[in-house]
C-alpha cells in the first residue's frame, strides 16, 4: 500500500501533551510553552504527522510575521518529536505544510536528536537560536556515578557551600518568582544580557504548572541563588538561572544544580540537559559537571521561498529578530 503523509492540526491540549510524554518530547514542545510564547509576538501550531492512520511524528511550530514580502518565520525549539526511521518524512512534510498553509520563507527546526538523517534541500541555518552544543547527563547512571564524574573542585565546592546552612526550597507561588527575578537582573546587568518583562516568567510559572520547576538556594531567609528548569517525562532542561553577591561567595550555585540533578533523577526524568556551552564562565561552571559534552544536531532548515537568501544572509533585521528570540 503506497504509504500516505499528511499534517493535521491538534486543538486538544491533553491529547498532545499525552502522545509527546510517551514520545520522550522535549519540554519545549509541550502545549504550555506554546501558550507562554503565545502571550508574546508568537502565533502557535501543533500538528501531528500521519502516516495512513498512524501518528509518526508531532511538531509545536512557532510562527513570527515578517515585513513584506518574507511573510512568516517557521521555527520549532526542540522540535520535532519523531521516531528515527520517520524523520526525513516528517521533516518534509512539515516543510510543505508551513510553506502551503503561512507562505513561510523557511521552517527552521531545532530538534533534541544527537544524529540528522542526509536530507536533500536541508541545510545548517547561519541563525541559530539554541546551541547544539550542550551537556546532558545521563539520570539512568548511579548517584554515585555522577557524582564521581564531576571535577575534584566541583565536589569540594558542593560539599562546602551544603555545610554553609543553605536549603534548597522550590518556589510556591509569584513572591518566589519575583525574588528569583531580582536576582536575574543582578545577574542580567553583571554579565550584560537582556531579560523579557516580568510577567514573561511569570506565564512560565502560571501556565507551564508541574513542567517549571523553580528552584532556590535559600540561606537565612534569604533567595541567594535560583535555578529554573523545563520538565518532560524524558529530559529536565535548563531555561534560567542566577545567584546574587551572596549567593556566589557561598557558592550557592554548586549545591543548588547538584541538589535539581538529585531530584530529577528521583523523579524518573532519564536526561538532565544544562542548555547551550559557550566559551565563558558560566559554560566552564557546568562542565565541571561531568567528563563529557553533547552535540546536537543544532539548527537545521529548509528554504522555501525566493526571497529566502536575502532573508537569511543580507537583512539587518533577521539577526535583530535572532537576538530577541534568544532572550
Amino acid at each position: 500500500m503506497r504509504e500516505m503523509i499528511e499534517v493535521k492540526k491538534c486543538s486538544d491540549a491533553g491529547q498532545w501533551d499525552e502522545i509527546a510524554l510517551a514520545s520522550g518530547g522535549h519540554p519545549l514542545q509541550l502545549w504550555g510553552w506554546g501558550e507562554v510564547k503565545a502571550r508574546g509576538n508568537w502565533q502557535v501550531e501543533r500538528l501531528f504527522v500521519h502516516e495512513n492512520d498512524a501518528v509518526i511524528g508531532q511538531c509545536q511550530v512557532l510562527y513570527r510575521t515578517l515585513p513584506w514580502p518574507f511573510k512568516k518565520l517557521a521555527y520549532a525549539p526542540r522540535g520535532p518529536v519523531t521516531e528515527i526511521g520517520k524523520r526525513e518524512g516528517a521533516l518534509n512534510a512539515l516543510a510543505e505544510y508551513v510553506k502551503t498553509q503561512h507562505g513561510a520563507v523557511s521552517l527552521m527546526v531545532e530538534p533534541d536528536w544527537e544524529d540528522m538523517p542526509t536530507i536533500a534541500n536541508w541545510r545548517k541555518s547561519p541563525n541559530p537560536i539554541l546551541m547544539a552544543r550542550t551537556l546532558i547527563l545521563d539520570l539512568a547512571l548511579p548517584e554515585d556515578d555522577l557524582f564521581g564524574r564531576m571535577t575534584k573542585k566541583t565536589r569540594q565546592y558542593i560539599r562546602k557551600s551544603e555545610k554553609t546552612g543553605i536549603e534548597i526550597q522550590q518556589a510556591k507561588d509569584l513572591e518566589d518568582v519575583s525574588k528569583c527575578l531580582a536576582i536575574y537582573r543582578e545577574t542580567a546587568s553583571r554579565a550584560g544580557f537582556s531579560l523579557h518583562k516580568n510577567d514573561y516568567y511569570e506565564d512560565i510559572f502560571n501556565i507551564m504548572g508541574d513542567h517549571s520547576q523553580l528552584f532556590m538556594a535559600v540561606y537565612e531567609g534569604r533567595v541567594v541563588a535560583f535555578l529554573w528548569l523545563a520538565v518532560s517525562q524524558e529530559t529536565a532542561f535548563e531555561l534560567y538561572g542566577g545567584m546574587n553577591d551572596e549567593g556566589q561567595q557561598l557558592r550557592a550555585n554548586y549545591f543548588l544544580k547538584w541538589t535539581a540533578i538529585q531530584r530529577m533523577k528521583e523523579w524518573g526524568v532519564r536526561r538532565y540537559d544544562m542548555n547551550d556551552l559557550l566559551n565563558d564562565g558560566v559554560s566552564k561552571f557546568k562542565q565541571g559537571f561531568a567528563e563529557h559534552e553533547t552535540m546536537l544536531v543544532g539548527s537545521v532548515e529548509k528554504p522555501l521561498s525566493a526571497w529566502y537568501p536575502l532573508w537569511t544572509t543580507g537583512l539587518p533585521a533577521a539577526k535583530e529578530l535572532i537576538r530577541l528570540i534568544k532572550k
